[in-house]
């Protein structure tokens, strides 16, 4: 979404809200803020540092800037995820094929919402 001044609408100075960001490590949501400066990347020191110590590797690694490396751990889980996602997914096609009501539908819907929260975060 494009931020959108309220000089170039004719309303007042208020702004239209980007979507929101996440940390650039742990991927949480980063709270809203209306400060000048640098957007902030990271949630907390802690994630600013781990992101600085992968950057850092990566460098002495020779792998390129965009490479994405995942411990066996980290891939299981992330594989776990996909998993559930697909599972969920497929419970509302079956429901809505057997013809369940609303109120069915939308648990099922609100356990792909959490299983896709849950995929946001790779870390």
């Amino acid at each position: 979404m494009t931020v959108v001044t309220g000089t170039e609408s004719g309303a007042p100075r208020d702004f239209m809200r980007a979507e929101p960001k996440h940390c650039g490590w742990c991927g949480r949501r980063l709270p809203e803020e209306d400060r000048v400066g640098r957007p902030r990347r990271y949630c907390a020191q802690p994630c600013r540092q781990r992101a600085y110590e992968r950057r850092s590797a990566l460098q002495r690694s020779g792998l390129p800037d965009d490479a994405v490396v995942l411990s066996t751990a980290e891939l299981a889980d992330l594989q776990d995820r996909l998993f559930q996602l697909r599972c969920a997914a497929e419970d509302v096609v079956t429901a809505a094929q057997d013809g369940a009501d609303a109120a069915e539908l939308g648990r099922l819907a609100a356990q792909i919402l959490r299983s896709a929260d849950a995929l946001e975060r790779l870390r």
